[in-house]
């Protein structure tokens, strides 16, 4: 128990110091490339693109080889490449260089994430809350890291942020290498292609959440910065007590989901971020906004976790390969999201349009949650009953 106990404390510790500068990175990077580097729009779209477009392909493999080495040692690998990343981002004289971080970022993210979850997807049977921990960790790491960012940026410019990004991300392989015992055999499980076949109805609702979730913040994010017209702090500003909400209520909702079901819980999240969303479209002021987008964050943080560990417990001894998949489903809807969100803001009533599609995406998920949680228990013996 002590073991188990000092494990996930490990895995939460070097979740919060990796997730925390790498959303820094993700809402810095277009900054910094535009101003500092003097890239286009295109350029910086392509360098995003290819950090996604790495870790999209790299997933899989990385789930594979989670099912056959160490995880902690894997998890390692990959923020040593996180950091890595970092340090070339913080050192690059212009674009081309940069394009070879964004390859490691890529590559890193896959490696390590896929092995994380998995890592404490092993963990499952004696702490149900692992997932809810673990998403609380990444949140609480999130807001930290913004708002050290935000304060030091003035002081030492983009690139020292970097450096402390790479500085994290080197804490967090130490921490991964740190000894808890021995580690879970390693069997060979399902291959992909059962694996899949067997979480396909649970992805559908991995790539919607994930798809509303990266467009509903990427709107907001623009709404408040052209529509509102707001710099860079004052958008921080609403967008951190979502973050907070995001750290502290997983755990919480853990709690509910124990008492409502999975089935309820899942479906009453999705449905209530579907009204937020299209509250965001009547949202008079920043102020209002703001809180929205705490309801927002609510429902989210009771949705994430729940899928996470459906997907988790559905994989059976094929934790690796099962996360390799989910990371994947919800890299595209992300990926999908953003893009769909930005491509409706530049139309007429693109914001208001927007909002109201993610509200229908999300409703849609809400009716599919109790047949698709049906599905996935009667393809798996080893999945669990919805509640």
């Amino acid at each position: 128990m002590a073991q188990g106990k000092r494990r996930a404390s490990q895995n939460e510790l070097a979740a919060a110091l990796t997730r925390g500068p790498v959303e820094v990175l993700d809402f810095f990077l277009p900054l910094w490339a535009g101003s500092a580097l003097g890239a286009s729009a295109a350029g910086v779209g392509a360098l995003t693109a290819l950090e996604t477009l790495v870790s999209f392909v790299v997933r899989p493999l990385a789930g594979a080889l989670a099912d056959r080495f160490d995880r902690g040692r894997l998890a390692a690998i990959g923020a040593v490449l996180y950091g890595l990343s970092f340090a070339g981002y913080a050192v690059t004289p212009g674009l081309g260089p940069a394009f070879a971080a964004a390859v490691l970022g890529g590559a890193g993210g896959a490696v390590f994430w896929v092995a994380l979850r998995a890592r404490v997807g092993e963990g499952l049977d004696n702490d149900k809350a692992a997932f809810s921990k673990l998403f609380s960790a990444e949140g609480g790491g999130t807001w930290i890291a913004f708002v050290a960012a935000m304060s030091l940026v003035p002081r030492i410019d983009y690139r020292g942020v970097f450096w402390l990004g790479a500085a994290a991300c080197a804490v967090a392989a130490v921490v991964m290498l740190a000894p808890t015992g021995p580690a879970a055999p390693r069997t060979t499980g399902q291959g992909f292609g059962q694996l899949g076949r067997r979480l396909r109805p649970m992805l559908l609702l991995v790539v919607i959440t994930a798809l509303a979730e990266a467009g509903v913040a990427l709107l907001l994010l623009m709404h408040l910065q052209r529509g509102h017209h707001l710099e860079l702090g004052e958008i921080a500003g609403v967008f951190l007590p979502g973050f907070i909400v995001y750290t502290t209520l997983p755990e919480y909702l853990h709690k509910v989901t124990g008492r409502l079901g999975r089935t309820t819980v899942l479906s009453l999240a999705m449905g209530c971020s579907a009204v937020f969303a299209a509250g965001l479209s009547f949202a008079p002021n920043p102020v209002v906004l703001a809180g929205m987008w705490v309801l927002s964050a609510a429902a989210f943080a009771a949705a994430i976790p729940v899928e996470q560990e459906i997907v988790a417990e559905a994989a059976g001894v094929s934790l690796g390969r099962a996360m390799g998949i989910y990371e994947s489903a919800a890299l595209l809807g992300a990926t999908i999201g953003a893009f769909t969100a930005g491509l409706l803001y530049g139309t007429g009533s693109g914001w208001r349009a927007a909002c109201l599609g993610a509200a229908v995406i999300l409703l849609a998920g809400a009716v599919l949650v109790r047949p698709v949680l049906r599905a996935v228990t009667a393809r798996g013996e080893k999945a669990p009953e919805p509640q």
